[in-house]
């Protein structure tokens, strides 16, 4: 099994309209789980968490889907821990700091 990799490379939109980058991103081999900072408009903040699968496609070209092989599982629970284990941490370390 290739070495649970950790980067922070995307980027998506918000509720409030705003570039939102993602918070950490864990990936093994092909399998990733990048963590989302959410704020709302009233000013809420919450995290999401996101799961994909990188393949390529006919023409070579990189492409992500959330679907999923049955051989994919193991890294797909590899990953979901360590983003379980990192929003733990971080809400511990959070409510440590109140």
């Amino acid at each position: 099994m290739q070495i649970l990799k950790q980067s922070i490379s995307e980027e998506r939109i918000s509720e409030t309209g705003a570039s939102n980058k993602p918070v950490k991103k864990f990936k093994a081999g092909a399998i990733s789980a990048t963590i989302w900072g959410n704020q709302s408009k009233e000013g809420k903040t919450w995290n999401s968490v996101t799961f994909s699968r990188s393949y390529k496609d006919n023409t070579n070209s990189w492409k992500n889907t959330n679907n999923f092989r049955e051989s994919d599982l193991p890294k797909l629970n590899l990953v979901s821990q360590k983003a379980f284990e990192y929003l733990s941490m971080k809400q511990e370390s959070e409510s440590d700091e109140e």
